[in-house]
């Protein structure tokens, strides 16, 4: 009974040991085809026996290890994106505040609380402030036709570094990150979002972008580790709200 139970368990373990070989070589060969075979593998039983206490028969088809491996590329690109987020992001190198101020209309952008009501119609408009800060006035179109508007304020993170990366405040004291990713030379577009990639916006001075344009800065974002497919089209009609003045 000890030998049985012995040769039992060594059988056991062989095929455990070819599961996890072969997940393995899957996973090394991430955003490749997978191993054919892992997938042509036939199916292979275990009989552990009938007695008391004793464990039920197991068996892994073709079908499942056709999971398994799906499954296993699927952790890969997903662990593909997080290696991109844990990459320092790269920012725009300076910015002419003066010729950044002023309204823009937001494009797309990730999922987030503080714009889960708005149905469309969102701006962001921008005022350089006597104090040095820079005023904030974020608004949009709410379901029912209304329009909604906060105020804030943003200022330089580092007085030492560059002057893409801000700090906005919305509700003192509580602050968010609010960096610069990539301006255009005429300051026609923008694309904005912060160190963790939860969030991202692009913005531009009119309610459209081309969308030659468009495709060029949701590859930029995906470099940067963003995940692009979460993305959200804004709509922006032809009777967008008046923009409310900053303070």
């Amino acid at each position: 009974m000890v030998l049985c139970k012995r040769q039992r368990e060594d059988e056991t373990f062989r095929v455990q040991q070819r599961l996890r070989d072969c997940l393995q070589g899957c996973y090394r060969r991430a955003g490749r085809k997978p191993l054919r075979a892992c997938q042509a593998r036939r199916k292979e039983r275990i009989h552990y026996g009938k007695g008391p206490g004793e464990k039920r028969n197991v068996s892994m088809t073709t079908r499942g290890w056709s999971l398994l491996i799906t499954g296993g590329a699927v952790l890969a690109g997903v662990v593909k994106v997080l290696a991109g987020r844990g990459r320092p992001m790269n920012v725009a190198a300076h910015i002419d505040l003066k010729k950044y101020a002023g309204k823009w209309y937001e494009i797309a952008r990730l999922p987030n609380r503080f714009e889960k009501k708005c149905s469309g119609d969102s701006t962001a408009t921008y005022t350089l402030r006597a104090d040095g800060k820079i005023g904030v006035v974020n608004q949009c179109r709410l379901p029912d036709g209304r329009v909604e508007s906060v105020r804030g304020s943003a200022r330089a993170a580092d007085p030492a570094g560059p002057n893409t990366k801000l700090k906005v405040t919305f509700f003192w004291p509580f602050t968010g990150n609010y960096w610069i990713l990539a301006v255009d030379r005429d300051y026609g577009w923008a694309m904005v979002g912060e160190p963790r990639r939860k969030y991202l916006w692009i913005l531009s001075r009119e309610p459209h972008l081309d969308e030659r344009v468009l495709d060029r800065l949701l590859e930029r974002a995906r470099q940067e580790g963003y995940d692009v497919g979460r993305l959200l089209r804004t709509p922006q009609t032809d009777n967008a709200p008046a923009t409310v003045d900053a303070v």
